[in-house]
């Protein structure tokens, strides 16, 4: 099963503020292997197909380092088609002397690094769907050691040559003021709970095991971050339909939430003031 199709609601492309886009763009490039999609003087787009966009790095005017202890990104989850992926990459890592965090979640095996500016990055790939184990309608997930060794092992001769074709914006994980406030605003967007972790909700739309993760582990109450600091711009969510995003939308604005017009889509902010781009894929 797709979960990151029609008919279900899913993550988009991730928008972030770099100190430096030339910097930004060569580590994306040379040890994360995105191809650049559009280029300009301050704003780069980034792909893995070459026409889908995944990830937005922008530099802006007066751009000041990482503020620590704010709402924001804790990391966004780029999702590999198939665990030989994962293993090419694990390899390529090694070779650039990448430095790494790793982890087994049971329905999906994962690799955590941060780049240049301290935006987190995970790549994973997901174990299929039918060996995930559901219990009253939440998954088991768990942080184990990763099988490194088997998974280098099942990449067999493939080398890294960038993020493959089919490479998907899996998840998006947030640092956020208020787990109970940020629960009743996604469950708005589409999103149900399906696990939860200390201080940590996860949420997806379809019986995925998250599209959307929330902790409070930067603190309760968190302040936003300054308008322009490094970090998250803002990220998307694409919706199957007009009716099924019609219906997000009301639901929002009858939490007092704002929903305005944005070129082809809308935006709207949660709780802890993360902007988020909605629109019909």
């Amino acid at each position: 099963m797709n979960f990151h199709t029609a008919p279900h609601t899913y993550t988009g492309e991730v928008h972030l503020n770099v100190l430096d886009i030339n910097r930004a763009v060569q580590f994306y490039k040379e040890v994360i292997g995105f191809k650049v999609l559009e280029e300009a003087a301050a704003k780069v787009v980034l792909t893995a197909d070459g026409k889908t966009p995944l990830l937005i790095i922008e530099q802006p005017e007066n751009v000041m380092p990482k503020e620590a202890h704010k709402s924001g990104l804790y990391h966004f989850a780029l999702l590999l088609p198939k665990r030989a992926d994962l293993g090419a990459i694990i390899k390529h890592f090694i070779q650039q002397n990448v430095r790494i965090g790793a982890a087994d979640h049971l329905v999906s095996e994962a690799l955590y690094l941060s780049d240049p500016d301290g935006n987190g990055i995970e790549i994973y790939i997901d174990r299929d769907p039918a060996v995930w184990s559901w219990d009253n309608g939440k998954v088991a997930m768990s942080t184990d050691a990763l099988d490194g060794e088997s998974i280098i092992a099942e990449s067999g001769e493939q080398t890294w040559d960038g993020l493959p074709v089919g490479t998907v914006m899996g998840h998006v994980h947030l640092h956020v003021a208020n787990l109970p406030e940020s629960e009743i605003f996604y469950n708005a967007l589409g999103f149900e709970v399906v696990t939860d972790y200390p201080q940590a909700l996860f949420m997806s739309n379809g019986k995925y095991h998250h599209h959307i993760g929330l902790n409070t582990w930067n603190g309760e109450g968190v302040s936003r971050p300054t308008v322009g600091n490094v970090g998250l711009q803002s990220y998307t969510l694409i919706y199957p339909n007009e009716a099924t995003l019609k219906e997000a939308i009301t639901k929002v604005e009858a939490l007092d939430g704002k929903v305005e017009l944005n070129g082809s889509g809308f935006v709207t902010v949660d709780p802890s003031g993360i902007q988020i781009n909605l629109r019909v894929g």
